[in-house]
């Protein structure tokens, strides 16, 4: 049985075993999405202890991987550095290509923003995330409308804002394809992506503009998800974060959209999401 505690966010079972693969996964996800750039050094041990709430030695083994990937390299006893290179060829645009637009779903901590990311890396399309895109405007109106602006569970938000908030990011998307330019849409789309009359719209008004559209879910374990969340430290998760276990009861880890759609794992154990997301362009015809 997985058992957790409020002071370490990591749950038993892990710590028996595979806590230091959560902690691999997610800094390999954030060098390869290009959160964390080459050469930037990173945090020292005692200090990603205690912001896992695990271990030095589990610290240690989950760096023994990334190094023995390349991924990170030491720079002495207490200091390591990102060991990401560009590989000196950037993206070139294929005027043949059809316009695509590729939607990422999933729930907090799946790691939809990273594979975004990768994608739009590997083939220099337009990134749209709902957060970067919409949350200064977001927590600014949610202020005004006299809420806290990390709000993301009261009517207000849920009502009046987040409508308003995914309507803008669709805009958005449809300007870029209007101009031909591919786009990777990353949000949670748990409402949209459960409603067929939405994936239909969407469909449609993607086709009406000579676009293609790939739908993918992202899933993630339970207990890799909220040391993800736990450690990202993003202030709107925090009543997430404060009753875990009623947040987790609203989840469904076998959600799958209601049209045609791809599902990739971030689990501890799956696959990089550098490799899934290659195969995943090779299997649209993309790469």
């Amino acid at each position: 049985m997985t058992t957790t505690s409020e002071e370490n966010p990591i749950p038993t079972d892990l710590q028996r075993g595979t806590a230091a693969e959560v902690i691999e996964r997610w800094f390999e996800t954030e060098i390869r999405s290009g959160r964390l750039g080459h050469g930037e050094q990173i945090e020292p041990t005692r200090t990603l202890a205690t912001k896992f709430g695990t271990s030095v030695a589990t610290i240690t083994r989950a760096f023994k991987g990334l190094e023995a990937k390349g991924l990170v390299r030491n720079r002495d006893r207490s200091s390591r550095i990102v060991h990401c290179p560009p590989d000196g060829t950037a993206p070139v645009r294929d005027e043949t290509a059809p316009t695509r637009v590729i939607v990422i779903g999933g729930y907090a901590g799946s790691g939809k923003t990273e594979l975004g990311r990768i994608l739009a890396r590997l083939k220099g399309w337009a990134l749209l995330d709902k957060d970067t895109t919409t949350r200064a405007v977001v927590e600014a109106a949610l202020e005004s409308l006299g809420q806290s602006p990390h709000d993301r569970e009261s009517p207000t938000y849920l009502e009046t804002i987040r409508p308003a908030e995914y309507a803008a990011l669709v805009s958005a998307m449809v300007e870029n394809i209007e101009c031909g330019v591919s786009v990777v849409m990353t949000a949670p789309f748990i409402r949209e992506l459960s409603d067929q009359a939405w994936c239909d719209r969407l469909r449609s008004r993607v086709e009406s503009k000579n676009a293609e559209l790939e739908v993918v879910w992202v899933r993630c374990d339970a207990e890799s998800m909220k040391t993800y969340v736990k450690h990202r430290g993003a202030l709107r998760d925090s009543a997430k974060l404060s009753n875990w276990p009623a947040y987790l009861a609203g989840v469904d880890l076998t959600f799958a959209p209601k049209t045609p759609h791809l599902i990739i794992d971030n689990s501890v154990g799956a696959r990089p999401l550098l490799e899934q997301a290659s195969e995943f362009l090779t299997k649209i015809g993309a790469r």
